[in-house]
Protein backbone atom coordinates (compact mmCIF):
# COMPACT_ATOMS: atom_id res chain seq x y z
CA UNK A 1 0.00 0.00 0.00
CA UNK A 2 1.10 3.49 -0.43
CA UNK A 3 0.67 5.91 2.61
CA UNK A 4 0.76 9.28 3.02
CA UNK A 5 1.24 10.03 6.42
CA UNK A 6 1.12 13.60 7.76
CA UNK A 7 2.57 14.72 11.28
CA UNK A 8 1.08 16.19 14.03
CA UNK A 9 0.76 19.97 15.16
CA UNK A 10 4.66 19.24 16.83
CA UNK A 11 6.18 18.59 13.52
CA UNK A 12 8.23 15.79 11.95
CA UNK A 13 9.06 14.15 15.23
CA UNK A 14 11.32 10.83 15.74
CA UNK A 15 7.78 9.24 16.53
CA UNK A 16 6.53 9.84 12.92
CA UNK A 17 9.53 8.95 11.28
CA UNK A 18 9.44 5.67 13.90
CA UNK A 19 5.72 5.12 12.30
CA UNK A 20 6.44 5.35 9.16
CA UNK A 21 9.62 2.68 9.68
CA UNK A 22 6.90 0.48 11.15
CA UNK A 23 4.79 0.60 7.92
CA UNK A 24 8.04 0.00 6.08
CA UNK A 25 9.06 -3.12 7.88
CA UNK A 26 5.05 -4.16 7.47
CA UNK A 27 5.79 -3.94 3.57
CA UNK A 28 4.44 -0.36 2.68
CA UNK A 29 6.04 2.66 0.85
CA UNK A 30 5.36 5.32 2.92
CA UNK A 31 5.94 8.88 2.50
CA UNK A 32 5.95 11.81 5.33
CA UNK A 33 5.49 15.17 3.96
CA UNK A 34 7.16 17.55 6.31
CA UNK A 35 4.97 20.92 6.37
CA UNK A 36 6.52 22.44 8.97
CA UNK A 37 9.59 22.94 6.46
CA UNK A 38 11.82 21.53 9.28
CA UNK A 39 10.49 23.19 12.51
CA UNK A 40 9.18 20.82 15.59
CA UNK A 41 7.79 21.99 18.74
CA UNK A 42 8.13 20.85 22.52
CA UNK A 43 4.98 22.19 23.85
CA UNK A 44 0.99 22.76 21.94
CA UNK A 45 1.61 26.31 22.70
CA UNK A 46 4.92 27.18 20.54
CA UNK A 47 3.42 24.59 18.02
CA UNK A 48 -0.46 26.05 17.63
CA UNK A 49 1.78 29.58 17.07
CA UNK A 50 3.44 27.76 14.09
CA UNK A 51 0.46 26.68 13.23
CA UNK A 52 -1.28 29.67 13.10
CA UNK A 53 1.07 31.50 11.87
CA UNK A 54 1.20 29.49 8.61
CA UNK A 55 -2.55 29.17 8.17
CA UNK A 56 -5.09 26.61 7.18
CA UNK A 57 -5.10 26.89 3.99
CA UNK A 58 -1.12 27.19 3.30
CA UNK A 59 -1.14 23.64 5.38
CA UNK A 60 -3.65 22.12 3.00
CA UNK A 61 -1.77 23.66 0.24
CA UNK A 62 1.66 21.93 1.46
CA UNK A 63 -0.45 18.85 2.10
CA UNK A 64 -1.62 18.48 -1.91
CA UNK A 65 1.46 19.22 -3.13
CA UNK A 66 3.17 16.64 -1.55
CA UNK A 67 0.19 13.69 -1.62
CA UNK A 68 -0.10 14.77 -5.53
CA UNK A 69 2.75 13.40 -7.27
CA UNK A 70 1.79 9.82 -5.94
CA UNK A 71 -2.14 10.15 -6.06
CA UNK A 72 -2.75 8.28 -8.68
CA UNK A 73 -1.19 5.39 -7.30
CA UNK A 74 -4.53 5.34 -5.16
CA UNK A 75 -2.83 6.23 -1.60
CA UNK A 76 -3.85 5.62 2.03
CA UNK A 77 -4.20 8.43 3.79
CA UNK A 78 -3.31 8.78 7.35
CA UNK A 79 -2.19 11.18 10.17
CA UNK A 80 -1.54 12.07 13.63
CA UNK A 81 -3.85 14.68 15.40
CA UNK A 82 -3.57 17.36 12.88
CA UNK A 83 -1.92 15.68 10.55
CA UNK A 84 -5.41 13.30 10.90
CA UNK A 85 -7.50 16.39 9.93
CA UNK A 86 -5.08 17.04 6.98
CA UNK A 87 -5.53 13.40 5.91
CA UNK A 88 -9.29 13.23 5.96
CA UNK A 89 -9.74 16.41 4.25
CA UNK A 90 -7.38 15.22 1.03
CA UNK A 91 -9.06 11.92 1.52
CA UNK A 92 -12.29 13.14 1.05
CA UNK A 93 -11.23 15.13 -1.99
CA UNK A 94 -9.55 12.41 -3.89
CA UNK A 95 -11.58 10.16 -5.34
CA UNK A 96 -8.38 7.31 -5.67
CA UNK A 97 -7.87 7.53 -2.27
CA UNK A 98 -8.03 3.87 -1.22
CA UNK A 99 -8.31 4.28 2.78
CA UNK A 100 -7.95 6.87 5.60
CA UNK A 101 -6.01 5.81 9.21
CA UNK A 102 -6.97 8.14 11.61
CA UNK A 103 -4.75 8.48 14.60
CA UNK A 104 -6.09 10.96 17.40
CA UNK A 105 -8.06 13.56 15.29
CA UNK A 106 -10.62 14.25 12.86
CA UNK A 107 -11.67 17.09 10.92
CA UNK A 108 -14.95 19.05 9.97
CA UNK A 109 -16.98 17.53 6.97
CA UNK A 110 -17.89 19.50 3.68
CA UNK A 111 -21.45 19.55 3.48
CA UNK A 112 -21.20 17.94 0.42
CA UNK A 113 -18.48 15.14 1.09
CA UNK A 114 -18.99 12.31 -0.49
CA UNK A 115 -16.90 8.71 -1.27
CA UNK A 116 -17.77 5.34 -1.88
CA UNK A 117 -17.34 3.11 0.49
CA UNK A 118 -13.80 4.75 1.60
CA UNK A 119 -12.93 2.52 4.49
CA UNK A 120 -11.71 4.38 7.86
CA UNK A 121 -10.47 3.59 10.97
CA UNK A 122 -9.97 6.05 14.02
CA UNK A 123 -7.91 5.52 16.58
CA UNK A 124 -8.67 8.01 19.93
CA UNK A 125 -8.29 8.04 23.30
CA UNK A 126 -11.29 8.17 25.86
CA UNK A 127 -11.45 10.78 26.77
CA UNK A 128 -9.75 12.92 24.10
CA UNK A 129 -10.06 16.60 24.70
CA UNK A 130 -10.02 17.56 21.40
CA UNK A 131 -12.13 15.05 20.34
CA UNK A 132 -14.91 14.93 22.70
CA UNK A 133 -17.76 12.35 22.23
CA UNK A 134 -20.67 14.35 20.93
CA UNK A 135 -18.27 15.55 18.19
CA UNK A 136 -16.95 11.89 17.61
CA UNK A 137 -20.58 10.96 17.75
CA UNK A 138 -21.40 13.55 15.10
CA UNK A 139 -18.42 12.71 13.01
CA UNK A 140 -19.45 9.17 12.82
CA UNK A 141 -22.83 10.04 11.55
CA UNK A 142 -21.52 12.31 8.89
CA UNK A 143 -18.76 10.27 7.82
CA UNK A 144 -21.50 7.80 7.32
CA UNK A 145 -23.56 10.22 5.76
CA UNK A 146 -20.81 10.51 3.30
CA UNK A 147 -20.73 7.07 2.02
CA UNK A 148 -17.45 6.12 4.46
CA UNK A 149 -17.26 3.03 5.91
CA UNK A 150 -16.05 3.57 9.55
CA UNK A 151 -14.49 2.08 12.60
CA UNK A 152 -13.56 3.85 15.45
CA UNK A 153 -11.23 2.43 18.32
CA UNK A 154 -11.38 3.97 21.27
CA UNK A 155 -8.45 3.72 24.31
CA UNK A 156 -9.54 4.00 27.96
CA UNK A 157 -6.87 6.43 30.05
CA UNK A 158 -4.96 7.06 27.48
CA UNK A 159 -3.64 10.92 26.64
CA UNK A 160 -4.50 12.80 23.64
CA UNK A 161 -0.86 11.86 21.28
CA UNK A 162 -0.42 8.62 23.29
CA UNK A 163 1.40 7.16 20.33
CA UNK A 164 4.27 9.07 20.48
CA UNK A 165 6.91 7.81 23.37
CA UNK A 166 8.53 11.62 23.73
CA UNK A 167 5.39 13.24 24.97
CA UNK A 168 3.74 12.74 28.27
CA UNK A 169 0.87 11.02 26.89
CA UNK A 170 2.69 8.33 26.20
CA UNK A 171 0.79 4.70 26.36
CA UNK A 172 2.89 1.83 25.33
CA UNK A 173 0.04 -0.47 25.71
CA UNK A 174 -2.81 1.50 23.85
CA UNK A 175 -0.18 2.60 20.91
CA UNK A 176 0.75 -1.07 20.56
CA UNK A 177 -2.62 -2.33 20.31
CA UNK A 178 -3.24 1.10 17.68
CA UNK A 179 -0.57 -0.12 15.55
CA UNK A 180 -1.76 -3.86 15.63
CA UNK A 181 -5.05 -2.89 14.54
CA UNK A 182 -3.76 -0.18 12.36
CA UNK A 183 -1.57 -2.60 10.45
CA UNK A 184 -4.33 -5.15 10.17
CA UNK A 185 -6.70 -2.71 8.88
CA UNK A 186 -3.70 -1.05 6.37
CA UNK A 187 -3.52 -4.63 5.20
CA UNK A 188 -6.97 -5.03 3.71
CA UNK A 189 -7.05 -2.42 1.70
Amino acid sequence: MNIMLFHSIYGLRPAVRAAADRLRAAGHEVWTPDLFAGRTFETVEEARDHQEEIGKDELLKRAVLAAAPYSERGLAYAGFSLGAAIAQTLALGDDKARGLLLLHGTSDLAPNASVDELPVQLHVAEPDPFEPDDWLSAWYLQMGRAGADVEVYRYAGAGHLYTDPDLPDWDEEAAEATWRVALGFLETL
